[in-house]
Parts: structure tokens; C-alpha cells; sequence
């Protein structure tokens, strides 16, 4: 199968725009992992809430999702923080099982009161401002597409340059590192993770918001970002901030050209192939320390 140049540019442009909109989902489920060495399996539920908080913003307030990035952000924050203090904070001591099966059936409650709240039924956003697309030297981008990368490459540079640049940024490496250590430094550990918590919500509120744009919203649409996101984490390095935007491209780039290249019906089995062989062959990531 011999294919255009044009095509080929257009899916590559097209899983650069998919992969960072998974930085920025990815971002999140990261941070919290390596701040408060935890896995939220919820942390797609709280995508489809910021979703819905936007689809909601829109029919009742007349507010477009653009505009309401910051209700978004601080909706998801604001239920980041919720998650630690009701739930979090009460097994952070319990084994590594408890764990996981906390945050799933929060993951399954989120879920089913979604259902229970607004129906299976798939919504959509109609007429947003940002709609459309746009022809650059014979390349079609769609505008929401475009918007929604934006949004992630501003908000995961925000995100490093604070983790990187400030001192509570390196007071939250430092609770990554040795918790124990940054608490006898006079680090207050349980302000660390409820800031972690926060920004891990702030981030996947902007991503609901900016994906509400062109994406149908129903119940279950977390499920399908959340297993592509531990891809993401999983090249970059569990907890390794920093990387997540390279790897959320890469895995974006993977999944479109696998669909161009060998079959659209595989493109997820293509990324979900190369999840496997990342913890087969190097567990901590790409760019993991070891």
C-alpha cells in the first residue's frame, strides 16, 4: 500500500495534537503516583467529570468549555482534594492490595452515579466556539484539536516549571523521594499531598474541558483514556513528571500511524503491545531512573 505524503503528514500532525492531550490526562495520574505512591484508577472518572461539568457549563449557563477552563480545573481540584481527605488519607498505611481496590471502587462509585445521574446516553457539544478547521499548506487541523493541544503543552510546562522552579515544587520532590527524610527537613507531608491532589485535578479538569470540545460525553468515556494513560506514565517512568509529555506523543503517534499503517481496528492493540513491552523490557520507562 503506497501512501501520499499529504496523508501521512496529516496523521502525524493528528497524533502529536491525540498525544498531548494524553500528557496532559497523564500528568495527573504521575504526580500523585509518585508524591503519594498511590495508583488512582479513578483518575479517568474524574476526566469524565470535568467533561460533564463542562457539557453542563454550556447547556445550563451558556458558557462555552473554553471559557469555563477555570470552573473545570477547580471542580476536579476540588474533588482531587475531596478523594484524599474522605479516602486517601485513611490508607496510606494499608497494604498495596487495599490500595488499589479503594481507588477502583471509587472508580466503579464515580461511574454508576454518573450513570445514575445522567444516563448512558452519548452528549455532545455542538457549537462551541472553537470549531472548525484549519488548512496549513494543504494540512487540514481541526480547531478544537489544536485548542486542546494548546491548552496541555501550557499546562504541563506550568506544571514542571512549578515542580522544578519553586520551593514547594521541590518540596513535593523531595516528599517523592523520601517522605520520611523531607518530614524530619520540616516538610509538612499531608499539605504535600493534598497539593499533589489538587494539581492532579486542576490538570485533568483542563483535559475534560478542552476534549468536551469535539469529544462525545457519556459515562464510561474515562475508561477509554484512563488504560492509554498507563501507557503514557508507563514510557515515561512512574512518577517521572517531566517525561510525560514526550511519552504522551510518542503513544499518540504509535496509535495513529498503527491505524494508518496496519489497521485502524488495531491501533489500540498497537499501543496497548507496546505498554507490555515497556514493563517487560524496562519497567521504570524510557526515562526512569533505575
Amino acid at each position: 500500500m503506497v501512501l501520499e505524503l499529504d496523508i501521512i503528514l496529516q496523521t502525524v500532525i493528528r497524533g502529536l495534537l491525540i498525544g498531548f492531550s494524553y500528557s496532559l490526562i497523564a500528568v495527573g495520574l504521575s504526580l500523585i503516583f509518585g508524591v503519594v505512591d498511590i495508583v488512582n484508577f479513578a483518575h479517568g472518572e474524574f476526566l469524565m467529570i470535568g467533561m460533564y461539568v463542562a457539557f453542563w457549563c454550556y447547556q445550563v449557563l451558556r458558557v462555552d468549555p473554553i471559557y469555563a477552563l477555570p470552573i473545570c480545573a477547580a471542580a476536579i481540584a476540588l474533588l482531587g482534594v475531596g478523594t484524599h481527605k474522605l479516602l486517601v488519607r485513611r490508607i496510606l498505611r494499608a497494604p498495596p492490595s487495599i490500595q488499589m481496590f479503594s481507588t477502583f471502587g471509587l472508580m466503579v462509585f464515580l461511574r454508576s452515579m454518573a450513570q445514575f445521574l445522567w444516563t448512558g446516553d452519548f452528549r455532545f457539544i455542538k457549537d462551541s466556539v472553537v470549531k472548525g478547521r484549519l488548512e496549513i499548506f494543504g494540512i487540514f487541523v481541526g480547531l478544537p484539536q489544536l485548542v486542546a493541544a494548546f491548552v496541555a503543552v501550557v499546562t504541563c510546562g506550568l506544571i514542571y516549571w512549578f515542580i522544578e522552579k519553586t520551593d514547594l515544587g521541590r518540596a513535593l520532590q523531595a516528599v517523592s523521594e523520601d517522605r520520611e527524610a523531607a518530614s524530619l527537613m520540616g516538610i509538612n507531608c499531608e499539605r504535600m499531598y493534598v497539593l499533589a491532589w489538587a494539581i492532579a485535578g486542576a490538570s485533568v479538569g483542563l483535559a475534560g474541558a478542552s476534549l468536551s470540545t469535539y469529544q462525545y460525553i457519556f459515562p464510561e468515556v474515562g475508561g477509554v483514556y484512563l488504560t492509554i494513560c498507563f501507557v503514557v506514565v508507563a514510557l515515561s517512568g512512574f512518577g517521572r513528571v517531566a517525561g510525560v509529555l514526550l511519552s504522551g506523543v510518542i503513544v499518540g503517534s504509535v496509535e495513529v500511524l498503527g491505524g494508518l499503517f496496519i489497521s485502524p481496528a488495531l491501533k489500540y492493540a498497537i499501543v496497548f503491545l507496546l505498554f507490555i513491552g515497556i514493563i517487560v523490557i524496562r519497567p521504570r520507562g524510557l526515562l526512569g531512573k533505575g
